[in-house]
Parts: structure tokens; sequence; C-alpha cells
């Protein structure tokens, strides 16, 4: 089997499942309407990134674990005199995940990452920006698998963002939901 012919199991769930489902659900009249996923941002921000290189430096490298793809350095964009920054100092790192990478990564996510977290009663339904987009926040980078806790130096969170090219946030919240999404129950 070569490389390419590969499909990951959520991507193959998508095509297989989710389009069919949608496109009855939304009434579309074309398959390329439904939304799909475009791309998927993780972003560990580090405030004491300038007087500790060696935390910013384990970030790169935890984040770059977790995905299977190298994180960069986030640098601020203006100089913020209270947080004694300056334009151009180091402040995270952050990564951004396209294609195969990408469904394997919300696949670990939903059916591994998130079910480890410490009294876990599922994600935040809210969490949409209007636009078809969703961001999550996870308080610690141990709940996944690839990093060994013994060796991680201190504790840090996350955001995850996942940019759909749904129109609103009801079609970001069926297709997320759809593909395993683990949303709290809606309160009535």
């Amino acid at each position: 089997m070569k490389m390419n012919e590969y499909t990951p199991r959520l991507k193959k769930k998508y095509n297989d499942e989710v389009l069919p489902e949608l496109v009855k659900k939304f009434e579309y009249s074309s398959k390329m309407q439904v939304p799909v996923l475009k791309k998927i941002t993780l972003n560990m921000g580090m405030g004491k990134a300038k007087e500790e290189p060696r935390r910013l430096e384990a970030a790169v490298n935890e984040l770059t674990l977790i995905t299977g793809q190298k994180a960069v350095v986030t640098r601020a964009k203006k100089a913020i005199s209270n947080f004694k920054l300056r334009a151009g100092d180091p402040v995270g790192a952050k990564v951004t995940l396209h294609g195969r990478i990408m469904w394997e990564f919300l696949d670990r996510l939903i059916a591994i990452a998130l079910p480890r977290v410490r009294d876990f009663n599922g994600v935040p339904n809210r969490s949409f920006d209007g636009r078809g987009n969703y961001s999550l926040g996870i308080k610690e980078q141990i709940i996944f698998t690839e990093i060994e806790y013994d060796k991680i130096e201190s504790v840090n969170g996350m955001d995850i963002s996942i940019t759909t090219s749904a129109h609103t946030d009801e079609e970001a919240y069926e297709l997320l939901k759809a593909l395993g999404m683990p949303f709290r129950q809606k309160q009535v």
C-alpha cells in the first residue's frame, strides 16, 4: 500500500457518513456545499518566554511531539510597556495542521486526549466564533499520550482552533458533532 493511498479514519468517516448526513439535514443541492475542516491551529502562550527560554523551547518540542509537525515560535507584534514586552519578543509557540496530519490529530484529540481530561463532561458548545470556527482551551498538555509526564518541566495549557468552511455556527456544530466531538448537552 502506497503512502498516498492511505486515508485517515476520520476523513473516511467524513466521506462515508458525515457528508451524506449533512447534505440531507441542510438540504444542500451539491455535496460541495457541505462544510469541511480547513485547518487546526494549536497555540501555547508562554508569558515568561523572554526570561525563561528553556520553557519556550520545551513548549515548541511538546507541540512538535503532539502534532508530528514542527512548531514555530510566535513573537509579539507590538510593544506593551505594562508587560515589559517589546515588538519581536518571543511570546509562545504554535503549529498549524492541514490535510492528513490535521485529520489524524483531530481523531486522536477526540478519541484519546479529551477523555483523559480530569472530570471531563464534554467540551463547551458555545465556543463558536459566529463564522463557523470552533476554539477549545486545554489546561494541561499531559492529556496527550505523546507527552511523558516525568520529562516535562511545567504543566502548560494550550488553545486549539478548528477552522471550517461552514458559514454558520449551526453547520459547524453539526459537522463537529457528526465527526464525534463530545459536546456537552445543551441546557433547555
